[in-house]
């Protein structure tokens, strides 16, 4: 399992023990138990200079208790091994020289045995110390340990990069990361700015840098209400984000040229082309809908300007989370996850990634560091650095407040770094609620293949034009399948119960339903599902002139995920009813889905017919679905005119051409619409290239043999009670029982 917050506490030795000593005690525990399953070979080897080997960082925390709490504070304390003070010094100057840090990697020796050795020296000799009356030590322990948690997160950092370079791509944490939940259609939440506060105050620690507290003056912003996903960091780089200059900052452009960056650290295609990353769970498929990590300031802010937005600035992020604590510690949870708001409709500003803000790393206002070599903790870095904020899924108990300040340089990015982003101006205030629509069309367009799911046709001139292919001539299904239904009504009637709710999924303009209905007067009630509400207002009023004595309960959802029938159908024999072959819209797995929900909609005892095209030559198939005419294509182009209308798009349908093709291995004709030059287009507020040949794949219609259809029945729980099917073109049609 990964390192998880449930770390065995060291032993304590008696109810008695003061408080601080406990803490030292579980403190020290919780770094060697970070270790308990990398190798002497693991903790030896430095990757790469800016990180360091487990076993130094192990020796170097102790040094720190060493040389600042037992060799001034405890009499007749004899160090380890004076040697050690050159070892295990990292960069204060005042206490003289040092081993090099990129040359860390090179200390074989000491021993991993003689530095764990050191270890328990010093845990012994902090113990008396802890447990004399010597005063003031307060603050130099409270350092000292704080100091060791950040040196925690490093290690993991470390060995993750470490364990990155290795051809065997080794896992620190056994099993995989669990996936991310979908996190909907990004918002923004406004704020008013004014004069505010930032910056620690009161008892508890802080590191220096965090204070002292003192007013800033902000114009209004919005904060993203989440971070940014690697489905969406796809789509940057779809757009050519890591080839066009003008994003970048010109020091950030010159080291992607130089580095050849084209993705964010620990991201590698596999064998098929898919996206891959290396976390402490090992190599596995990139999670679409988890955050993106590990990517530079640099990126983070090409990203920003991608985007049409930016960075937010350290006070905003501070502003924004004032009075609000984070809950539970974090500390090697190894992945970031989406969680619910943590208030005012922001998540994840605490513990899944740390946040790059635009804001250089400085002092605050009235900074002084302390004296002494103590003094060189984080003065003497207050340069050249970029601020994060928030803590990140590594990141200690303790660690994750809104006061603590994080700090890298702009060109790193092995830490567990994430992007949120900000906008001037407070708009509305409020998070927009994503639509369904809008979620799946982000979603699809953010894919390597960019698709739409086909239930998006059919607004009003969407099914207006389906009405059209339906008489088109090339079109057979819905031809041959009304000569069908017409021929079979009479049997089929016989299936019906008096008194039936017929259930219409996807009725469109029910057309095909009269057949049934003039067949069947028995049915009591006809309840139609769509997804259009005015294609079921059109066909209601239709039906019920037609039909003045059949009641009619419409039900505006998706057929495929639909929960519950109107109330006027409870009590009544249910009979589904699914033509047009849609179910070949649906791909295996999903078709199963949809046949599984219908079977618990309708309830035992139901019956369910159900049209399904059957195979037939290659010829017939393409003509069905590219016309002479060019219907279907306007059908299919339709599908642009909506998401500009709907969503705020700005597709050019001039730019894109209709393509029907037969998949053989799928068994299924494929709509696709070509992008016809190089173009970005935006929806919602993103952006999304295509370049010229690529495609966005609208629709599948499957093609079945009988007796495939018949085995997908059965895994959706139906047993198939009797089948019709006509002479060539072939289609058939399937009555199920529950």
């Amino acid at each position: 399992m990964a390192p998880s917050d449930d770390a065995p506490a060291i032993d304590r030795p008696s109810r008695a023990v003061d408080a601080r000593l406990a803490r030292f005690l579980e403190t020290r525990a919780r770094t060697e138990w970070l270790a308990r399953e990398l190798t002497p070979e693991d903790q030896c080897a430095q990757s790469m200079p800016d990180a360091s080997p487990t076993k130094w960082h192990l020796g170097h925390v102790t040094w720190f208790f060493e040389t600042f709490l037992l060799r001034p504070h405890l009499p007749g304390y004899r160090p380890f091994d004076e040697r050690f003070g050159y070892v295990f010094n990292s960069y204060y100057e005042a206490l003289g020289p040092r081993q090099p840090r990129p040359q860390r990697g090179l200390l074989t020796r000491p021993r991993h045995e003689r530095v764990m050795a050191y270890r328990a020296h010093v845990d012994e000799a902090m113990t008396r110390l802890l447990l004399s009356e010597v005063a003031g030590l307060d603050p130099l322990v409270d350092l000292g340990l704080a100091h060791e948690e950040q040196h925690q997160e490093l290690i993991l950092m470390d060995i993750l990069h470490l364990f990155a370079q290795s051809p065997l791509k080794p896992a620190y944490g056994h099993g995989s990361p669990a996936p991310a939940a979908e996190p909907g259609a990004m918002g923004f939440v406004g704020f008013d700015g004014g004069l505010v506060e930032i910056g620690h105050e009161g008892a508890d620690f802080a590191f220096d840098n965090e204070g002292p507290r003192h007013k800033v003056y902000l114009e209004p912003y919005r904060l993203a209400d989440r971070l940014v996903t690697n489905a969406e960091w796809l789509s940057f780089m779809a757009e050519g984000g890591y080839e066009r200059p003008e994003f970048w900052l010109s020091d950030g452009w010159a080291l992607v040229q130089a580095e050849g960056w084209r993705a964010p650290a620990y991201w590698e295609p596999g064998p098929d082309g898919a996206w891959r990353e290396m976390s402490l769970h090992g190599l596995h498929p990139l999670d679409p809908h988890a955050p993106v990590a590990h990517v530079s300031y640099y990126e983070a802010d090409a990203y920003a300007a991608w985007a049409g937005a930016r960075l937010p600035t350290e006070a905003e992020w501070e502003a924004a989370v004032q009075g609000r604590a984070p809950e539970g510690n974090f500390i090697g949870r190894a992945t970031p996850q989406v969680r619910i708001a943590e208030g005012g409709g922001l998540r994840q500003m605490f513990g899944d990634l740390w946040e790059w803000t635009r804001s250089a790393y400085g002092p605050y206002p009235g900074f002084a560091p302390a004296g002494g070599a103590v003094g060189e903790y984080n003065g003497k870095f207050m340069s050249g650095q970029m601020v994060l904020r928030g803590g990140a899924c590594v990141t200690p108990p303790g660690h994750v407040r809104a006061t603590y300040r994080n700090f890298f340089h702009p060109h790193q990015r092995w830490m567990f770094s994430g992007v949120r982003l900000a906008k001037d101006g407070k708009g509305e205030g409020a998070v927009r609620p994503a639509s369904e629509f809008e979620r799946d069309v982000l979603s699809g367009l953010a894919k390597p293949q960019k698709a739409v799911p086909p239930k998006y046709f059919y607004d009003a001139e969407g099914s207006r034009l389906f009405e059209e292919i339906c008489k088109l001539p090339e079109y057979y299904p819905t031809r041959t399948e009304i000569a069908l239904l017409k021929e079979a009504a009479g049997e089929i009637a016989a299936y019906i119960p008096d008194g039936a709710a017929l259930v219409e999924f996807g009725s469109g303009a029910s057309v095909k339903t009269r057949a049934l209905l003039d067949q069947a007067p028995q049915i009591g009630l006809y309840t139609p599902i769509d997804i259009s509400g005015s294609a079921l207002a059109e066909a209601t009023e239709r039906l019920q002139a037609d039909y003045p004595d059949l009641a009619v309960a419409p039900l505006e959802d998706d057929f495929t995920t639909a929960l519950t029938l109107p109330a006027a159908t409870q009590g009544r024999p249910h009979v589904g009813f699914f033509p047009g072959s849609t179910i070949g819209n649906l791909d295996p797995r999903e078709a199963v889905e949809f046949l599984a929900n219908a079977r618990r909609l309708l309830g035992e005892g139901s019956r369910f017919l159900v049209g399904v095209d059957l195979v037939k030559p290659e010829d017939v198939l393409i003509a069905a679905y590219d016309d002479a005419q060019g219907v279907t294509a306007a059908f299919n182009l339709n599908l642009l005119t909506r998401i500009n209308r709907e969503l705020d798009g700005d597709f050019d349908p001039d730019g894109f051409a209709h393509r029907a093709r037969w998949n053989s291995e799928a068994s299924r004709v494929e709509m696709h619409l070509e992008s016809l030059r190089d173009q970005t287009v935006r929806v919602a507020g993103r952006a999304f290239r295509f370049a010229p040949g690529e495609t966005l794949h609208t629709e599948n219609s499957h093609k079945f043999a009988p007796e495939a259809f018949e085995a997908l029945a059965r895994k959706g729980g139906w047993r198939l009670e009797r089948r019709w099917i006509s002479a060539a073109p072939a289609f058939g049609l399937f009555l199920l029982a529950a």
